[in-house]
This record gives structure tokens, C-alpha cells and sequence, in this order.
């Protein structure tokens, strides 16, 4: 995935901002992420991106990922109607 590809799809919240969130706010708990644009509050599906990006943004990478793989299966959690993901107690 490339800098300007969406992490968060429900607040159109791209990979370059959180990023940049991250390094800049150096965050203590993951669940600070979501000062970044609200990402993580709605869907929940990019919450562990977002635990990834807290934890060492400088190495964060999904190019394992294209933006449509990444999309779909965003998609078939949310029609699957899966446990939204969350932020553990205490992050």
C-alpha cells in the first residue's frame, strides 16, 4: 500500500497522515490513534493497523496488501458482521 491509501475507510483517514500522527505524537497507548482523524471509532476493522502503526511507525508496512485486497477485506468483515475490533482495557 502506498502513503495516500486509506487505513481508515469510515473516516477517510490515508496510511501518510497516521503515520505522521504517529511519529510525530509518539503515542502511549494505541487507542490514541484515534485522535488522529477519529480513525478506529467507527468500523473497527483498521484497529490492529492502527495498534501496528502506535507501535513502531518508522517500520510499518502492509505491502503484502494491495488497496483493493486491503478493501475487500475490509467488505467481507463488515458483511460478515464479525466482533468489532477494539483497543484493549488500558490502551
Amino acid at each position: 500500500m502506498q502513503p495516500d491509501d486509506l487505513i481508515c475507510y469510515c473516516y477517510h483517514v490515508p496510511l501518510r497522515k497516521l503515520l505522521s500522527f504517529a511519529q510525530r505524537e509518539r503515542p502511549a497507548r494505541p487507542s490514541q490513534m484515534s485522535q488522529c482523524l477519529g480513525a478506529g471509532t467507527g468500523c473497527g476493522w483498521c484497529i490492529p493497523f492502527l495498534k501496528r502503526i502506535a507501535a513502531c511507525p518508522e517500520a510499518f508496512s502492509i505491502a503484502e496488501l494491495t488497496p483493493e485486497e486491503y478493501a475487500l477485506r475490509r467488505k467481507t468483515y463488515i458483511v460478515e458482521q464479525r466482533p468489532k475490533n477494539t483497543f484493549d482495557a488500558g490502551e
